[in-house]
């Protein structure tokens, strides 16, 4: 599988674990990401990240940031992206399984990292259910 990771000063460290767990997997990973603390603004990583989703380069996305919303809600400015704000394992699952989701953000002043680590590998094991779902998920995109 080929994943886009984009973060902001907030997910350095969970960036780094988190990678090293996809390559572990032979997972390809696109870095769009600070590997610095320093302060930076969000959207210039999930940008770069939701383009990649967007034009179907990569399979799926990981987006980080402090709470996981500003990042969120910059991703979901592109067409064809569905970035879910996750903070357990079981909203991962759930972003797969019915909204189909294509990208995961993740809050990182809220979460461990191996509960990031669980909701990642969830994320992307988790097929989407179709069904009733899809009519739902037609009706996202503007």
């Amino acid at each position: 599988m080929k994943i886009a990771i984009g973060n902001d000063h907030a997910g350095p460290e969970y960036k780094k674990a988190i990678v090293a767990m996809l390559q572990s997997k032979g997972h390809e990973v696109l870095n769009f990401g600070t590997d610095s603390e320093a302060s930076v603004d969000y959207p210039d990583f999930g940008h770069p990240v939701a383009v990649e989703v967007s034009n179907g380069m990569v399979d799926f996305g990981i987006i980080i940031c402090g709470s996981g919303n500003g990042i969120a809600m910059t991703a979901n400015k592109h067409q064809k992206v569905r970035a879910a704000l996750c903070w357990m394992k079981e909203i991962a699952v759930l972003a797969r399984l019915h909204n189909d989701a294509n990208i995961i953000s993740i809050p990182a002043r809220f979460t461990s990292i191996p509960q990031a680590l669980e909701m990642v590998d969830a994320f992307l094991t988790t097929e989407f259910e179709g069904g009733r779902h899809q009519n739902r998920v037609n009706k996202i995109s503007c």
